[in-house]
């Protein structure tokens, strides 16, 4: 009898975020409301996170909602971006880090395991893999209520099925 299984995994396409940065800076360079102002989006392709430093509050939130309507048109998964705290920076400025969620971290992995589990598929099993799941089973339909089950559910990171077998 042969196992089906497909892997669960998240990320995001960094040539699509680079790409959205680099517009959303076009753009922002270009707008009247920004003539002569601080305005720095910068993309770190080695960190996973995208630093945003201008003057004010107002000015960070404006470049936030042309930054995430870039990304959104690149179809870069938006509940991958985790903003973190406003910092104060020198010469009265201020910068907020945007991190990129590229892998499933360990608790919504344990969770995701969990979820399947308790959900009585017939012979469906999870096994966490590094930063992905493997979810096998005897038949493609379990696998594919499994599927539909997992997209019901919020897990504070876009999830994708891939390496179905």
């Amino acid at each position: 009898m042969a196992t089906e299984s497909f892997d669960i995994t998240t990320g995001c396409d960094l040539q699509e975020v680079d790409n959205a940065v680099n517009q959303a800076l076009r753009e922002i360079t270009g707008r009247f409301d920004f003539k002569n102002v601080l305005a720095e989006i910068e993309f770190d392709r080695a960190k996973n996170t995208i630093a945003i430093h201008t003057t004010d509050e107002y000015k960070l939130d404006a470049i936030w909602d042309v930054l995430i309507g870039r990304l959104v048109a690149r179809k870069v998964p938006t509940q991958n971006l985790k903003r973190k705290d406003l910092e104060q920076s020198g010469g009265n400025t201020v910068r907020q880090t945007i991190e990129l969620v590229q892998a499933i971290d360990a608790e919504t992995a344990k969770k995701m395991t969990k979820f399947i589990r308790d959900q009585k598929f017939k012979k469906v099993t999870a096994q966490i893999q590094g930063d992905a799941v493997r979810v096998s089973g005897p038949s493609r339909d379990d696998l594919q209520a499994a599927m539909a089950g997992l997209r019901g559910e919020d897990w504070g990171v876009e999830i994708t099925f891939g390496n179905y077998r």
